[in-house]
C-alpha cells in the first residue's frame, strides 16, 4: 500500500525570534508535530516553511502533496498570493488540509471558509478541555471523550466560520468559554479540518491525545479515490442516447 505523503508547513518565525518558543520548540513547531506522527508507518512526511523559495510550497511539492498541515501566526500576510492560489487549486482537486490554532488566520483558510475567520482570544494561561461531540467520527477514534490539554491560550466564539459539515470537538475553558475546536469541512474533492490548540509557547503538540487527534486529522483529510471525469469547455454535452 502506498503512503500518504503528508507535508508539514510551519511560517517558523517565532522559534527563531522568542526565546520562550525557543525553549519548547528548539527544532520547529512543524517538527515536533512530525515527531508526533513518526510511528505511523502509513505516513511520509515532508517539512516546508515561510522563507524557503516559495514558501517550500514548489508545484513539484505541492503535486505530490496528499495531505497539507498548516501552522501560522505572525506573518499571515507574507505568504504570496500565487501560493496561496495553488494551495487552494490542490485543496479543490482533492488534496486535504489539516490547519492548526492561529492558522484559522492564515491566506488559505480564508479563501476556503470565505469568511473573515474571526475570534475572541486572550492569553492568561487558562486551562483548556476538549469535549468530544461526535465519538462515532473518525477524527475521534481511540480518544477519550473530555481531554484535558492543559494550559493553553483561549479562544472563544464567535468564531466567524461557516457552519462546520461535521463538528468533532469543543473546547471549554476556565474564564467559562467555549469555543468550536474540531471542524470539518468539504471544498470541491477536498476536506479541511481545523483544529484549535497548538500556542507556540506551550507544549501543547507534545501531548499524545492531541497527537492523535492530528493523526487521525490527516488521514480523515487524506485523498478519495474517485473515478475519472472530465470537464468539457466550450463543448456540448453529447446528446441522450433513446434506450428504446
Amino acid at each position: 500500500m502506498s503512503k500518504l505523503n503528508v507535508t508539514l508547513w510551519n511560517e517558523f518565525r517565532h522559534e527563531k525570534s522568542h526565546k520562550e518558543v525557543q525553549d519548547v520548540y528548539p527544532n520547529g513547531l512543524h517538527y515536533a508535530i512530525g515527531e508526533g506522527l513518526a510511528g505511523d508507518a502509513e505516513l511520509s512526511l515532508r517539512y516546508a516553511s515561510l522563507d524557503e523559495p516559495e514558501h517550500g510550497l514548489t508545484d513539484e511539492v505541492l503535486n505530490s502533496t496528499d495531505v497539507l498541515v498548516w501552522w501560522g501566526h505572525m506573518a499571515h500576510d507574507e505568504v504570496k498570493d500565487e501560493i496561496v492560489d495553488k494551495v487552494v487549486k490542490r485543496v479543490w482537486a482533492g488534496m486535504g488540509l489539516v490547519v492548526l490554532h492561529s492558522g484559522h488566520f492564515s491566506k488559505p483558510f480564508k479563501r476556503l471558509m470565505g469568511t473573515d475567520c474571526a475570534l475572541r482570544w486572550r492569553e492568561a494561561e487558562d486551562i483548556e478541555r476538549l469535549w468530544c461531540v461526535n465519538p462515532a467520527h473518525p477524527i475521534a477514534q481511540g480518544l477519550p471523550d473530555v481531554i484535558t490539554v492543559g494550559k493553553e491560550e483561549m479562544y472563544g466564539e464567535y468564531f466567524g466560520i461557516p457552519e462546520p459539515d461535521e463538528l468533532v470537538y469543543i473546547s471549554w475553558f476556565t474564564g467559562g468559554e467555549v469555543f468550536r475546536s474540531g471542524c470539518c469541512w468539504h471544498r470541491g474533492m477536498g476536506k479541511v479540518f481545523y483544529f484549535r490548540p497548538g500556542h507556540e509557547t506551550y507544549p501543547t503538540y507534545f501531548n499524545p491525545q492531541v497527537r492523535q487527534i492530528i493523526q487521525n486529522g490527516i488521514h480523515w483529510a487524506a485523498p478519495t479515490p474517485v473515478s475519472q471525469f472530465t470537464r468539457y469547455v466550450n463543448k456540448p454535452t453529447p446528446p441522450a442516447v433513446d434506450a428504446k
